[in-house]
């Protein structure tokens, strides 16, 4: 049995808005198998591979994998997110300092981040809401205006 979480979105039509689920994470669905029997898995249509490290399969932490299905299961508000770690370059996409890029340093409270930014060489640090800024990784021509 697998789970694949989803996330409600609305989506506009031509005509209309409509409600729609869509995948938390495209192209992933979790599920357990036996790792010595997993050619019943690999030949169902849509499945590419088993992810892992090259051609070894690494299982997805039960934590990380209930902690999602909690948050699923609660009906709160969700919505894919890019994945940010500390020491990561990150580029702020609007308010007052619009594409201006600097280096996560510290994630602070529930909604707020903290980034450093090179001035002068120097650096300043400066809260930034979470939704206001992207990866690095994400942003090459997709964060330029």
């Amino acid at each position: 049995m697998g789970f694949l979480p989803l996330f409600r979105s609305r989506r506009r039509w031509s005509d209309r808005f409509q409600d729609v689920d869509l995948p938390l994470f495209p192209g992933y669905l979790f599920c357990r198998l036996d790792i010595q029997n997993r050619l019943p898995v690999l030949v169902i249509p849509g499945v590419v591979r088993i992810v892992g490290l090259g051609k070894t399969p690494i299982p997805v932490d039960d934590d990380e994998v209930e902690a999602l299905q909690v948050v699923v299961n609660s009906g709160l508000l969700m919505r894919p997110w890019p994945f940010l770690k500390v020491g990561q370059t990150v580029k702020i996409e609007d308010g007052p300092l619009r594409n201006i890029t600097g280096i996560l340093t510290r994630i602070e409270g529930f909604d707020q981040l903290v980034i450093s930014i090179s001035l002068l060489q120097r650096s300043v640090a400066v809260g930034i809401a979470r939704e206001s800024i992207r990866p690095m990784d994400m942003c090459p021509e997709a964060c330029q205006v």
